[in-house]
């Protein structure tokens, strides 16, 4: 038997559960397994990407003991331009030119 943590996280909500499983699970085998679709009845897991401490991994990946499986949710915005709208907005309150400088 190994010992793993699943987590998925919301805005302003997160849940961490910690299972075991026997060894050779994979990924879809310990979400399958654990108490997630209870606590989120609204996640379709299987569409949502998922990794191992920062590194996406498939739904096929053979766990070892001491895994935490994050499940990834859709981005709303692009990091990049969210980034832009903030800057010129920043710009825009103290008057400055949108223009790029060189």
């Amino acid at each position: 038997m190994i010992r793993i943590e699943i987590v998925y996280a919301q805005p302003g909500r997160q849940t961490l559960l910690e299972i075991t499983v026997i060894e050779g699970t994979t990924v879809a085998g310990a979400i399958e397994a654990s108490a997630l679709r209870l606590a989120h009845p609204e996640l379709d897991w299987s569409t949502s990407p998922v990794g191992i401490f920062g590194r996406l991994v498939s739904f096929e990946h053979t766990l070892e003991d001491g895994d935490r499986i994050e499940i990834y949710r859709p981005l709303v915005a692009d990091p990049k331009d969210s980034r832009h709208q903030r800057v010129a907005r920043r710009r825009a309150e103290r008057g400055e030119s949108t223009r790029k400088m060189r």
